[in-house]
């Protein structure tokens, strides 16, 4: 038996759904055409997927593209094979969720008072009944997702334990969830023990800026990757996260507190405050706040029109890191360094005077100088030293992946020994 050339992409970003069976059910709104890439999303990150289209997704996008996608055999209707039950009937490969994206207002509807005349309810029907998880994703026009009885059946599938992804609210319409919501969210359900349930964490991410004059800055190449990586880990464990936010190009889950931030005197004020205001059991300080700032930054923009050169005298900026245990001294703090192009003795060397200084528990130091490796890339090759200069190396692999080592170590330094 030959293995489908789709499945290729099976955990190339990412093992957390590894050994995890998806059905993924599709019914008749537009936004079935963003199914492919739901389905491949959770593929790369290790996700077995089976489609399951309605007569009326049919019409939309043809099942031979999710056979494309997934893999595997589309059900689209029920035969002698019983595809319901051999999906999600009460047996050992039944699947481990059920994933109806998108949802239609008439789906949900059917779905909440137990009707089931087509291939999407009757595997959810089936799915209630073997205690299989189950996610929604709904799709459709504003004005219908505000109907107060689509919004009672809602409610009455959440008390029966249905988690509802989404949806976004924009141009008059309940538009699907962004892909990698629907990822977190079949992450949070599936892959992950939840042994940081009840946490409080703050994550700092992201880069600052400086101001030279109103509109030019000293900033780093920072993408923010790497802390909302940490901030969708932390979350899918179960902490509770606020995220002290400089720039970046990451999008922070909308599970998350964010604080929006600035130069680095406003991401440390922010930082100290919720310290003082919060009790953190974990502090992760991620972001590159810019090291340096102008000593005296111009009011009005400066013309290259009247200068030849500009000198600017730099002062260093406050370090962000050495202010935690001051504001919370049992606070278990996680600090990041970068350095560049240096062996691997001297960059861990670095990062452990860096840890001592600071007082951390544990830091984590990369090589920026190296391909593929830290700011602006999606992968990321880091060394986890911790105060007994005992060190975790984790290869070259995907942000969220890394993220999931760092938060291993996390675990085991501060769980009850």
């Amino acid at each position: 038996m030959f293995t489908h050339p789709s499945k290729d992409i099976a955990g190339t970003k990412g093992e957390e759904l590894k050994g995890k069976h998806v059905a993924l059910c599709i019914t008749g709104s537009v936004a079935a055409v963003q199914c492919p890439e739901i389905a491949r999303t959770l593929m790369r990150h290790g996700a077995e997927v089976f489609a399951v289209m309605s007569p009326m997704a049919q019409k939309i996008i043809h099942p031979y593209l999710m056979e494309w996608a997934t893999g595997n055999a589309v059900v689209t209707e029920l035969t002698g094979k019983i595809e319901h039950v051999a999906l999600a009937g009460e047996h050992p490969t039944k699947a481990d969720l059920v994933l109806v994206a998108p949802a239609t207002a008439n789906t949900i509807s059917k779905i909440a008072c137990g009707i089931d005349d087509t291939t999407v309810t009757s595997v959810v029907s089936t799915a209630f009944g073997s205690n299989i998880s189950i996610i929604i994703v709904p799709a459709m026009h504003q004005s219908m997702y505000n109907h107060p009885i689509l919004t009672g059946n809602i409610r009455k599938l959440n008390a029966l334990g249905v988690e509802f992804v989404g949806p976004r609210i924009e141009e008059g319409k309940a538009k699907i969830a962004e892909t990698k919501d629907i990822l977190d969210a079949v992450i949070r359900r599936l892959a992950v023990k939840q042994d940081f349930s009840g946490m409080k964490v703050l994550v700092t991410a992201g880069s600052t800026c400086e101001y030279i004059d109103p509109v030019r800055v000293i900033t780093s190449r920072s993408s923010g990757r790497m802390g909302v990586a940490i901030v969708e880990e932390a979350l899918s464990r179960g902490a509770e996260v606020t995220l002290v936010y400089g720039l970046g190009k990451a999008v922070p889950p909308l599970e998350a507190l964010v604080v929006s931030v600035e130069t680095t005197k406003q991401m440390l004020e922010a930082f100290v405050s919720e310290l003082e205001s919060k009790k953190y059991g974990l502090v992760i300080a991620v972001a590159a706040a810019a090291d340096w700032a102008v000593e005296k930054p111009y009011s009005y923009k400066v013309s290259t029109h009247k200068l030849r050169s500009l000198d600017l005298r730099l002062k260093p900026t406050r370090k962000i890191i050495d202010y935690v245990k001051k504001a919370s001294p049992k606070t278990f703090l996680v600090a990041f360094r970068a350095e560049y192009k240096l062996s691997k003795k001297d960059l861990i060397g670095s990062g452990y005077k860096r840890l001592l200084e600071a007082d951390a528990e544990l830091i984590v130091v990369n090589d920026v100088g190296k391909k593929g490796v830290g700011f602006g890339t999606e992968t990321n090759e880091v060394f986890i030293v911790d105060k007994e200069k005992k060190v975790v190396h984790v290869p070259l692999a995907p942000k969220r992946e890394v993220a999931r080592k760092i938060l291993d170590v996390v675990n085991e330094k501060i769980k009850p020994k």
